[in-house]
């Protein structure tokens, strides 16, 4: 039989190892939710106790269950342009403006984007969807965005990219019908080619600085309420230092990082700008 719940000590064990491993820090609150998502290792694993759980991860085998432990614990719901005055800006705003600026002389005629924690790729590919409505004007300049999680699982859904009605609650009949074509089997829609091909996907801790060039603009939304106010600072840090200068930081309204980003300007309530 499994069992119903983690004791406060087990939990206490738990929360510290998903700390060490990915910065997430398990409010007290949350524990019957992480005793549910345990408990789908402990099947998969064929184990009946947290106790032997916690075992195998501290076992030979505990970097490879490792892996598939914080993609349990850290996959969250999401969907297609969540928070649209965040797509309208970049839709409306950010692109005619870095339109202008690749079309003049000695700039640059890329645009960056990265979409952080990007869980099973709605985020990413609703910016790609973005793009690929400006395609006429974008013709001519190098486009790439990144989607980055510490979820392997979450990433392999994201390069599938088959999503339910409810993923696509909030695109149009237009958009519907123009990017996404009905699988066979009615398991759901999957996007064309055209849009896939515009996303990279790659697994990255956000607690670790990815070394890649600098991006125009960085999608952080709906990952950072997770984290203790040091690993805030950390993960605030590495964001900074992938920005390019002039570049946009476009964070969610609930992170609790507004005060972390003084070296900022900001613009407008979730949108901040790296001005040196």
């Amino acid at each position: 039989m499994e069992p119903a719940e983690l004791t406060v000590a087990e939990f206490r064990v738990f929360q510290e190892l998903i700390y060490q491993n990915s910065g997430i820090r398990f409010p007290k609150m949350k524990r019957y939710l992480l005793s549910n998502r345990i408990r789908r290792r402990l099947k998969a694993n064929g184990i009946t106790t947290f106790q032997e759980y916690l075992a195998l991860l501290n076992s030979f085998r505990g970097g490879v269950e490792m892996t598939s432990f914080l993609d349990v614990i850290t996959t969250n719901e999401t969907f297609f342009f969540r928070t649209q005055p965040h797509f309208d800006w970049f839709r409306c705003e950010f692109l005619p403006e870095m339109l202008s600026l690749v079309r003049s002389v000695g700039h640059s005629k890329r645009i960056r984007v990265w979409s952080a924690a990007c869980s099973t790729g709605e985020e990413p590919y609703s910016l790609a969807i973005c793009l690929a409505e400006k395609a006429w004007t974008l013709r001519s300049v190098n486009l790439h965005i990144l989607g980055t999680d510490i979820s392997e699982d979450a990433l392999d859904k994201a390069r599938e990219a088959v999503f339910n009605e409810r993923d696509l609650k909030l695109i149009s009949h237009s958009q519907l019908r123009r990017f996404f074509q009905k699988q066979k089997d009615a398991s759901g829609w999957r996007l064309r080619e055209t849009i896939r091909e515009l996303v990279e996907f790659r697994k990255h801790n956000l607690m670790r600085r990815l070394a890649v060039p600098p991006f125009d603009c960085i999608f952080i939304r709906n990952v950072l309420i997770y984290f203790d106010r040091e690993s805030k600072q950390t993960v605030v840090h590495h964001l900074i230092q992938s920005l390019a200068v002039g570049g946009y930081l476009v964070v969610g309204p609930s992170e609790g990082i507004h005060d972390l980003l003084g070296e900022l300007k900001q613009c407008k309530t979730f949108l901040y700008q790296k001005t040196h």
